[in-house]
């Protein structure tokens, strides 16, 4: 169940659809432009303040209601929902969209030498110009997602700066720019020689954002930029078991990163920022189910939807998520290198808490570790529950019997019943003897 606060903004988001957001409308230009205090988007001549969130299976519908204006893909082409119904529903709500043209990384074996493929894939991209440039939805052209995740060739931004140059031919109204992972030099020096043509350049970084302004510094970065995706401080980037497995932060650790990222980081650089992309409005597995989305897998939000209601309207929502004090396994933390024997009993416990006083209700769920090799966000199958090793899920302080030896993740969810909750996980590992 919904706030009544959120309820009305949902009916505010489709009353605006009939009257302001005309499907039939042609593009609205956008721009950026230079004045006394730096650079600006603007859009249909207007000042354009981007409150965005990176958004390819979620709830448009909600992210417009907690006042989000601004969603950015990562492909115009999936088995899901069709570029022209994102763009579509979008508009609906008010929402502009930062459309992504899915070219090849080189990490999936694309190779940038092979002229022929190079060109094949421009001209499909031309396609997608002709087809979506005079949506009244589309923001920007975001060209390929990531390309410089473990790259060698440099010719990918020759093949970049091209497709930039034929939508700017087919399409004045609307920049384009490409995403790269971090921001570094090398990759800085490929943008400006290689793909000059871009309007701006789109940064994606999670624990490197706490040092953003040092490392744009370091390149002399004077052009304008967006922030594309920025959230929780990545798998990556934190701290290890002995055994490797990283420690991730609770739901409420995770809010509280979004609050101080954007305030202290993004914020005082607004003179070159011309907007960001909060990490992921949905759910994703990346090493665990709950690293980045915002959402759990069952639809709740947790407690940095509550954080982004406040950084783009100033207000707290009506209704707050729970937060989470502490987990602990066998009276333990996950820095204190939590080792079990298997077949032996534990007791886990969490301290859980609601400022609303909504009653919590707990699920527990045991997985085994993930193991998988993927980088840069790349697909990553779900992993599936270890069933009846778990005694008393529902409670804050349940038993667990512990498997065969091995990796394990233990995961705890409380729910308010008012359509959020709360999570944490410890890792755990297992061995056959007592030490």
């Amino acid at each position: 169940m919904k706030s009544i606060q959120f309820l009305a903004l949902v009916l505010l988001a489709f009353v605006g659809c009939s009257t302001d957001h005309d499907q039939t409308a042609g593009p609205v230009k956008v721009e950026i432009v230079e004045n006394e205090n730096g650079f600006q988007l603007q859009r249909g001549g207007k000042p354009y303040v981007i409150k965005g969130a990176g958004l390819e299976f979620g709830d448009i519908e909600s992210f417009a209601a907690h006042g989000g204006n601004s969603i950015r893909n990562w492909t115009t082409r999936n088995d899901v929902e069709t570029a022209q119904e994102i763009l579509d529903r979008a508009h609906a709500l008010g929402v502009t969209v930062g459309l992504c043209l899915p070219m090849q990384a080189e990490r999936w074996g694309f190779d940038y030498d092979n002229a022929g493929a190079v060109a094949a894939q421009l001209e499909g991209f031309r396609k997608d110009v002709l087809m979506y440039r005079d949506h009244p939805a589309l923001l920007i052209w975001i060209i390929g997602n990531e390309l410089n995740y473990s790259y060698s060739n440099s010719k990918v931004y020759d093949a970049v700066n091209d497709v930039s140059k034929m939508i700017h031919e087919l399409d004045p109204n609307h920049p384009t720019t490409t995403t790269v992972a971090g921001v570094g030099k090398n990759v800085i020096t490929d943008l400006r020689t290689r793909a000059h043509d871009l309007d701006f350049f789109s940064f994606q970084v999670y624990g490197e954002l706490f040092v953003l302004p040092d490392l744009i510094h370091e390149v002399g970065l004077v052009e304008p930029f967006m922030v594309t995706e920025w959230g929780a401080i990545g798998h990556w980037e934190v701290d290890k078991t002995s055994w490797g497995a990283p420690i991730e932060a609770t739901s409420s650790e995770k809010a509280a990163v979004y609050m101080r990222g954007y305030h202290e980081m993004l914020r005082p650089l607004e003179d070159q920022l011309i907007g960001s992309y909060v990490f992921l409005w949905g759910q994703k597995q990346e090493r665990t189910p709950t690293w980045f989305g915002l959402f759990t897998e069952t639809g709740e939000e947790t407690e940095t939807v509550d954080v982004m209601h406040y950084i783009w309207n100033g207000v707290w929502p009506e209704n707050r998520s729970p937060s989470v004090r502490s987990i602990a396994l066998d009276g333990k933390v996950a820095h204190a290198n939590v080792t079990l024997t298997a077949g032996e009993v534990y007791e886990a416990t969490v301290t859980m808490v609601d400022s609303d006083g909504d009653p919590l209700m707990y699920r527990w769920e045991l997985k085994p570790e993930s193991h998988t090799t993927q980088v840069g966000g790349d697909y990553e199958e779900a992993i599936a529950n270890l069933d009846g090793l778990v005694h008393g899920a529902n409670s804050a302080t349940p038993t667990i019997t512990a498997p065969a030896s091995g990796a394990y993740r233990l995961f705890v969810y409380a729910y308010d019943g008012q359509g959020h909750a709360a999570h944490a996980n410890i890792p755990f590992l297992v061995s056959e003897d007592r030490e």
